[in-house]
C-alpha cells in the first residue's frame, strides 16, 4: 500500500463538494480547483486549499491537462480524483498524472481508453462473451458506410458517438431518409462535447430498460458487483430518475447480469469503481451498451441500498488496499430513488437556464439525502452542465421511497434560474412510475402535458398578486420603522389596484384590494378569490383561503417574485413596475438569445429567404446544442453574430424582415 495523505479533486459542483468529504472522511488533506466563474463556489470553501485554474470556459480550465498537473504539483497533492464529466474517462489525464508521479483514482489509462471507444469496446466484450446489441462498430467512417450499414441494420437505429455517453452524440433515427442528417449532427456534437467524431450505429431496442451494474475491483484481481440501478426514465437521452433495485430485476436475472458486468470487467483488467451498462428487454435478454470507467452520477442509489461508501472505497483502492468485501457478503436492503435537479425550462425542450441563486434551501429528513454544490448568490454560468443537485430518498419499499422524494421535492426551494423541480414531482407521481412497469420510452410516451407549459392555477395566481403587494409593504414598513400590523389600514373602502403578471409565457390581467393587514381580495378571469396570508421568516409565507390554513414560498426581487406553492414553482413579474425594455429585446422578425451560450455554427446569410421553422444557427450551452430556428417567414436582413462568439441571454442575433 502507499501512503497517500492529499486529494486534488479535478472537477467542480456537487462532486467535488461529495469528494472533499469522502477525502475528509479519511483523514486526507484536499484541494479544489476552480475557474474564474467558480471562485464563490462551495467546493472552493470547504476544500483545506484551492486553486484557480483558469478562465470560465471549460476548454481553459477544468480540461486543461498542464494546469491540473500543476495544481497537483504546486500544492504538494499525490492523489487525484476526476470525479465524473470533464476528464474523468480521458486516458490521456490519467497517463499524465500517473507520468508526473501521482496516483490516479480510477482504472488504468488503457482501460479508459478501451472503453471509451464504443466501437473498441463493443468488439472486446463480443470477445468477452458479453451479449451486445447488433449493429456496426467497423473502422470505416465515410458518411456513405456509415449510411449503407444503417440501411443494412434497418430502422430504427440509433446514431452514438464513439467516444462519448450522456446523450451528447446521439440520435435515433426511424426513416432511413433522415439517416445522413442525423449522422452530420452527431458528428458535430461528438466532435464539440468529446473532440472526436467517430460513430457507432446500433439497432434501437424498442421497449428496453436501462439498468446498470455497479462494479468494484481492487489492484489484486478481486472484482465485484453491487447490484444494479434502473436509469430508464430519461430525457434527450439522459438520465433524469434512478433507483436501486429496478423493478424487473429479481435475484436470478441479477446475477446473471452481475456476472456479465464482472465478466466485462476483468476483461480489461479493471481496477476501482465503475459501471457496465445493459439494455434489458422484457423477456430477461439483456445487452451491453457501454462501460462507464469512473463513479456515476447515480452512485448514492447503489450506496443507500447497500451500505458501501463507494468513494471511500475508491480511495482505498487507489492507495493499494485490497477490496475486503465478498461477494456473497453484499446485502440489499430497502429501496433508494434518486432524481436530478437541473436548471433548465422543461417546456423549451429542456433548454438550460442560467442566473444567480437567490435562494436555496434544501430538503431534508427521514431517508432524505441531498448532494449539492449550491448556495444563495452562488451564478450559475453556461458553460458547465445543467444538473444542479441530486436528492435521493430511502425507505423499506419503493414507495416508502418514492412518497418519501415526493416530499423532499415539495421542500426543495430553488428561486433563480428555472429548474425542472416541477417536472420531476410529476414523473415521481405519475401512476405508470408508481406501478414500475416502464422503460426508456417512458417520458415521451407519458409525460408529454408536463412537456407544455400550463396555465397557472387560479388561486396561484391570486396568491402571486398578493404575496407581491404584501412583501413590498413589509419591505416599505421595515424601511420607514413602521408597526407591521397597520399595514393595509385605511379609513375608507379598499382601492382595487390593477395588476399585471407576467409568468415567462402568459401576461395575467388582475385587480387587487387590501381589505386590512394580510386579507386580500384579488380578482383572476373575472371571479373574486379571498386570501390572507402573513410573512414568517426567510421566505415561508402562512397563508388561508376557504377556511384551510396552507404554506408557502415566496421571495421577491425588484418586480420578480418567485412562488412555490400547491405544487407548482414559478417566477412572476409585475408588468406595470418592470423598467424599459433593452435595444436588444426581441419584436417581430428580431431573434435574441434564448440563454448565455456559445455560437457553434450559422446557417442564415443577410438576403436570404427563410421559413418559420427553418435553422438560423446553433447555439452550444452547457455542453448541448439547441437550434435556433426562425419564427417568421421573411427575407434575413442582417445577421449580428458568427460561429465562435460568446453570447449573453437576450443578446440580438439576428434580424428577419417578416413577409407582408
Amino acid at each position: 500500500m502507499r501512503a497517500l495523505n492529499k486529494l486534488l479533486v479535478a472537477n467542480r459542483g456537487e462532486i467535488a463538494v461529495r469528494l472533499i468529504r469522502g477525502a475528509r472522511a479519511l483523514g486526507w488533506s484536499s484541494v479544489a480547483v476552480y475557474s474564474e466563474a467558480d471562485a464563490d463556489a462551495p467546493h472552493v470553501a470547504l476544500a483545506d486549499e484551492a486553486v484557480c485554474i483558469g478562465p470560465a470556459p471549460a476548454a481553459e480550465s477544468y480540461l486543461s491537462i498542464a494546469r491540473l498537473i500543476e495544481a497537483a504539483r504546486a500544492t504538494g497533492a499525490d492523489v487525484v480524483h476526476p470525479g465524473y464529466g470533464f476528464l474523468a474517462e480521458n486516458a490521456a489525464f490519467a497517463r499524465a498524472v500517473e507520468d508526473a508521479g501521482l496516483v490516479f483514482v480510477g482504472p488504468a489509462p488503457d482501460a479508459i481508453a478501451l472503453m471509451g471507444a464504443k466501437r473498441a469496446a463493443k468488439q472486446r466484450m463480443i470477445e468477452a462473451g458479453v451479449p451486445c446489441v447488433p449493429g456496426y462498430e467497423g473502422v470505416a467512417q465515410d458518411d456513405d458506410v456509415l449510411c449503407a450499414e444503417g440501411e443494412r441494420i434497418g430502422v430504427p437505429i440509433m446514431v452514438k458517438a464513439s467516444a462519448g455517453g450522456g446523450g451528447r452524440g446521439m440520435r435515433r433515427v426511424e426513416r432511413i431518409a433522415d439517416l445522413a442528417s442525423a449522422i452530420a449532427s452527431a458528428r458535430s456534437e461528438a466532435a464539440s462535447a468529446f473532440g472526436s467524431d467517430e460513430l457507432i450505429l446500433e439497432k434501437a431496442v424498442t421497449g428496453a430498460r436501462h439498468v446498470e451494474i455497479q462494479v468494484l475491483a481492487d489492484r489484486h484481481g478481486h472484482v465485484i458487483h453491487l447490484g444494479e440501478r434502473d436509469c430508464s426514465v430519461q430525457r434527450r437521452h439522459q438520465k433524469v430518475v434512478e433507483e436501486a433495485p429496478s423493478p424487473a430485476v429479481d435475484a436470478a436475472l441479477r446475477t446473471r447480469m452481475g456476472a456479465a458486468a464482472v465478466a466485462a470487467a476483468r476483461a480489461i483488467d479493471y481496477r476501482g469503481a465503475g459501471t457496465v451498462e445493459f439494455l434489458l428487454e422484457p423477456d430477461g435478454a439483456f445487452y451491453f451498451m457501454e462501460m462507464n470507467t469512473r463513479l456515476q452520477v447515480e452512485h448514492p442509489v447503489t450506496e443507500m441500498i447497500t451500505g458501501v461508501d463507494l468513494v471511500a472505497w475508491q480511495l482505498r483502492i487507489a492507495a493499494g488496499e485490497p477490496l475486503a468485501l465478498a461477494q456473497d457478503a453484499i446485502r440489499f436492503e430497502g429501496h433508494a430513488i434518486e432524481v436530478r435537479l437541473c436548471l433548465e425550462d422543461v417546456t423549451q425542450d429542456f433548454m438550460p437556464a442560467t442566473g444567480t441563486i437567490h435562494r436555496w434551501r434544501p430538503p431534508a429528513g427521514p431517508g432524505v439525502r441531498v448532494d449539492h454544490g449550491l448556495a444563495d448568490g452562488l451564478v450559475v454560468s453556461p458553460h458547465y452542465d445543467s444538473m444542479a443537485a441530486k436528492l435521493i430518498a430511502t425507505g423499506a419499499t419503493r414507495d416508502i421511497a418514492r412518497r418519501r422524494l415526493i416530499g423532499a421535492l415539495d421542500d426543495t426551494l430553488l428561486f433563480g434560474p428555472t429548474s425542472n423541480r416541477d417536472f420531476l414531482r410529476r414523473i415521481l407521481a405519475h401512476p405508470v412510475f408508481a406501478g414500475g412497469d416502464f422503460d426508456i420510452g417512458f417520458v415521451e410516451r407519458h409525460m408529454a402535458d408536463a412537456l407544455e407549459r400550463e396555465r397557472p392555477p387560479a388561486l396561484h395566481r391570486a396568491l402571486a398578486a398578493a404575496a407581491m403587494h404584501h412583501l413590498e409593504a413589509v419591505a416599505l414598513a421595515e424601511r420607514a420603522g413602521l408597526d407591521a400590523s397597520l399595514l393595509g389600514w385605511r379609513s375608507a373602502y379598499a382601492d382595487e389596484a390593477p395588476m399585471i403578471l407576467d409568468d415567462g409565457d402568459t401576461r395575467h390581467a388582475c385587480r387587487l384590494a387590501c381589505d386590512g393587514a394580510g386579507r386580500y381580495r384579488v380578482c383572476v378571469d373575472q371571479a373574486w378569490i379571498e386570501l390572507g396570508l402573513t410573512a414568517s421568516a426567510d421566505t415561508r409565507l402562512d397563508w388561508h383561503h376557504a377556511g384551510v390554513h396552507r404554506r408557502a414560498h415566496a421571495l421577491r426581487h425588484g418586480a420578480c417574485l418567485w412562488l412555490a406553492a400547491e405544487g407548482v414553482t414559478l417566477a412572476y413579474e409585475d408588468v406595470l413596475r418592470r423598467p424599459p425594455a433593452s435595444a436588444d429585446a426581441a419584436g417581430d422578425g428580431r431573434t435574441v438569445a434564448r440563454m448565455d451560450g456559445r455560437i457553434q455554427r450559422v446557417d442564415a446569410v443577410a438576403g436570404q429567404s427563410v421559413r418559420a421553422g427553418d435553422t438560423l444557427l446553433v447555439l452550444e450551452a452547457m455542453k448541448m446544442e439547441f437550434v435556433v430556428a426562425a419564427d417568421v417567414d421573411g427575407t434575413v436582413e442582417a445577421v449580428h453574430c458568427r460561429a465562435g462568439d460568446q453570447v449573453a441571454a437576450r443578446q440580438l442575433l439576428l434580424v428577419i424582415a417578416p413577409d407582408t
